[in-house]
Parts: structure tokens; C-alpha cells; sequence
């Protein structure tokens, strides 16, 4: 049995791919999850500054309850800090802070020789000060390219981190490519069989007026084509489309459209009860460095609920590309939409064998390397 402390995205809101592992690692005695301490430096806005004060204070606000979800092993906490600092100075003040709150924690949970798991670039000042028996990078994403980071910055930690990482798992074979070899494994992400295959209630927020649904769920930020979305749904009244999750832009991106339906952010457990009875599922990406680079979970999600996926392309699709009609432009995707209507249902089964255990069970054997 081993420890672990984890340097992750703010435990309790939408799960990331850190939290799927994690919570599926087997033979793990106890868990410290540190909430996210930051990618970026807080601008003046009201967003920024309320979470700048938060982190400041040592609270944070999840948008769900993260109890609920939260197995017994794991002990969550938040962390005073400066957010992505970039000189020196700042980077051992941080350095400093967190570790002045972070000790009598390990010593109150008897943490020694822990693994550290950093999913995010910053917590590298902290590598070598923990008593550490090792180190994962697990990189999720291309924070070169990722929006609403603070890319030199991260960047110049990340590089650190690299160094001294014992293994690094990445979430795409584009992300992979950046690290060396001799200690990259691609790592594709999972997905929950069990909540996405098991039949489920229509959620009652969803619109049940006779017209087929068109649906996706995930950030709404900029990697989203709103051009792209707002001229099909213009093109296609007798269609409703359903868009669920935060909205990270700061204006409201959809056109003013009585059948585009924004239902703000839900909780992961709930999200069959809209992906299992909408006739299409949406992948609208713009193809920038970001999206070469991703791995989405939604994508395996949407495969195990079975419904016609319609999408732009993007790398990740490939080993599932016979299964989703690919479109390049707003007309191809009307008529995908069209004819998703009357298409049956993909076969059963498709990621039956990437589950989130399977894909935890292969990290801890790495991690028994360390």
C-alpha cells in the first residue's frame, strides 16, 4: 500500500481524468488532493479576483459537491498560494507557503515516502521537498496552447517538472511527442461503462417537444466553432440543440435562437440522463493546436451511450473514425444531423475495454516501477 499526493484540478467540480485515475487506483492507502493552485496570474475581473482571494484564504468553490463523489481515502485540500508565480522570488514564496501548510497534514495523516501525481505544471517548485519516493507528470493537456493559462509560465515550469519526473503519461500521442521518450507513455483516457451504459430516465430540464435533439456537454470556451453552431441551428428549426456545462467565455456565445437550449453545468453522474435520449451527439471543434492535441472524454462517453456522433475532425477521432460522421463545414453537418434521425444506434460494446479501472490498473503497475 502506497501514498500519494496529488496535485490536480479543484476536486469536486467537473471530473477531469485525474480524478477518474485516481479514484480507480488500486492497493492506495491514503490520497492528500491538493485543489488547483493555479495556471494563470489573476487579471481584474470579478471572476478572477473573488478565485484569487479564495486561493488566497485556502477555500474554493466547487460547482458540485465533491462529497458525494469523494471515496473515504481521499482527503481534499486547499492550499494559500500565489497562482502561477513567475519570478524566482515568487516562485519560493509560494514554494514556501505551501509547504508551511502542507507538512502538518502529511504528519497528521502519517504520509511518508508519497508519490507525486501533478497534473498541473506549477506544482514543480514542490518536487524534491516532500519526501517523495517518485514523481508522474500526467499531462492532460497542451498547455502551450491551452486557453486562459499563463503560457510562458507554465511552460517554464513544465519544463522542470520534466526533468524531474520518473515517468510521464500523456493523455494524446501529440502531447506525448513533446516529452522525451525514455520516459513517455501515452495514456488515453477512459471512460465510466457502468454510468453510460446502464438506461436512465430523460432528464426533465431536457426539451420533449417532438423534435429531434442535437446535444453536447463540456466547457463552453473558445475552442468551440459558435459560427459553425449557430448557423445549423439557424438552418435547422425543426432540430433543438442542448448545450450543458460552464460557460468560460465572458459573453454568451450562442445566437438568439429558440432552438438552442443552454442548460448551464450538471453533475457527471447525471449525464446520461440527457446523452442517452438525444438522437445526435456533438464534437463542433475548431481545429487549432489545442484540439490536434486533445483526447476528450466525452468522446469514449458518447460511444459507450451509442447515439449517431456528428463532429469536426481532430486527431483523437482516428481509432474510432469509422463510427462518427466527420464534417468540414455547416452544410455537411446538416445533413449528417438529417440523416443521424433515421440511422440506428453504434454497436454495443465499442469501449467496453477502456474503462477507467482497465486504464488505472495499467498506471499502478508503472507506478510499482518507481
Amino acid at each position: 500500500m502506497r501514498d500519494m499526493i496529488v496535485f490536480g484540478e479543484d476536486f469536486g467540480g467537473l471530473p477531469s481524468s485525474t480524478q477518474h485515475l485516481v479514484k480507480h487506483l488500486p492497493n492506495i492507502r491514503k490520497v492528500i488532493w491538493v485543489n488547483s493552485i493555479g495556471l494563470r496570474q489573476p487579471r481584474l475581473t470579478k471572476h478572477d479576483c473573488t478565485r484569487a482571494i479564495n486561493k488566497l484564504l485556502g477555500g474554493t468553490q466547487p460547482i458540485f459537491n465533491a462529497a458525494k463523489s469523494q471515496p473515504s481515502h481521499i482527503h481534499v485540500v486547499n492550499l494559500r498560494t500565489i497562482p502561477a508565480p513567475s519570478s524566482q522570488l515568487s516562485r519560493n514564496v509560494a514554494r514556501a507557503m505551501m509547504l508551511h501548510q502542507l507538512q502538518p497534514i502529511l504528519r497528521e495523516h502519517q504520509i511518508e515516502e508519497p508519490i507525486l501525481w501533478c497534473s498541473l505544471p506549477t506544482a514543480a517548485d514542490l518536487c524534491g521537498y516532500l519526501n517523495e519516493s517518485g514523481v508522474v507528470y500526467y499531462c492532460g493537456d497542451d498547455f502551450s496552447a491551452l486557453a486562459g493559462v499563463d503560457h510562458h509560465t507554465v511552460v517554464t515550469h513544465e519544463e522542470k517538472l520534466v526533468k524531474k519526473a520518473n515517468v510521464i503519461f500523456a493523455a494524446s500521442e501529440a502531447i506525448a511527442s513533446k516529452f522525451p521518450n525514455c520516459k513517455t507513455l501515452h495514456l488515453p483516457h477512459g471512460v465510466d461503462t457502468t454510468l453510460f451504459n446502464t438506461p436512465t430516465p430523460r432528464a426533465t430540464d431536457m426539451p420533449n417537444n417532438g423534435k429531434p435533439v442535437a446535444g453536447f456537454y463540456g466547457s463552453l470556451s473558445s475552442w468551440l466553432d459558435y459560427d459553425l453552431i449557430n448557423h445549423v441551428a439557424s438552418h435547422l428549426p425543426h432540430w433543438d440543440f442542448v448545450f450543458i456545462g460552464p460557460n468560460e467565455l465572458s459573453y454568451q456565445p450562442f445566437a438568439q435562437l429558440s432552438n438552442i437550449h443552454y442548460l448551464g453545468a450538471k453533475p457527471h453522474h447525471t449525464l446520461a440522463s440527457y446523452s442517452q435520449h438525444w438522437q445526435a451527439s456533438l464534437l463542433p471543434f475548431k481545429l487549432n493546436q489545442q484540439i490536434q492535441a486533445c483526447n476528450p472524454l466525452k468522446l469514449r462517453e458518447y460511444l459507450a451511450v451509442g447515439s449517431p456522433i456528428v463532429a469536426t475532425p481532430f486527431p483523437a477521432l482516428s481509432p474510432y473514425r469509422r463510427y462518427i460522421n466527420v464534417v468540414n463545414n455547416a452544410e455537411e453537418m446538416c445533413k449528417a444531423l438529417e440523416l443521424s434521425a433515421t440511422e440506428q444506434r453504434l454497436p454495443r460494446g465499442i469501449v467496453n475495454d477502456e474503462s477507467w479501472q482497465s486504464r488505472s490498473q495499467w498506471v499502478r503497475q508503472i507506478m510499482e516501477l518507481i
